[in-house]
């Protein structure tokens, strides 16, 4: 399972850029992961959360937004997501399209507290 290994160079991102808010708390990460990536989002969640538990980070939380594979039409500029095989555009029938996002596999941002705390707390 590969995604262990992704999940941990996450975290390993996540411990640099805590540097950089000394005395905040990360309490989520956000993660793009394209259709064509080879990642489970779902096995990435679990993993991220198994290696979350039990350290500093916890209860970090790890949001995946998925890609689907996306082509754009070269002839009418339609962007489209292509059923199985099939690249055919949808708009205009054209058979000229290329690939334009799905295999994707990046960190996209991470949410900082402000470091204030709530009245009563």
């Amino acid at each position: 399972m590969h995604e262990m290994g992704i999940a941990n160079s996450v975290l390993e991102c996540v411990r640099t850029e805590a540097q950089r808010f000394p005395g905040r708390h990360i309490y989520k990460v956000g993660l793009r992961i394209g259709e064509l990536a080879g990642v489970d989002p779902e096995a990435m969640r679990f993993c991220f959360d198994a290696l979350v538990g039990g350290t500093d980070f916890e209860p970090l939380s790890l949001d995946v937004d998925y890609r689907p594979r996306r082509h754009e039409c070269r002839t009418c500029g339609r962007s489209f997501v292509p059923r199985l095989e099939d690249v055919t555009c949808p708009g205009c029938g054209g058979m000229d399209s290329q690939f334009i996002e799905g295999d994707e596999l990046e960190l996209t941002y991470l949410e900082v507290d402000d470091g204030a705390c709530s009245a009563g707390a």
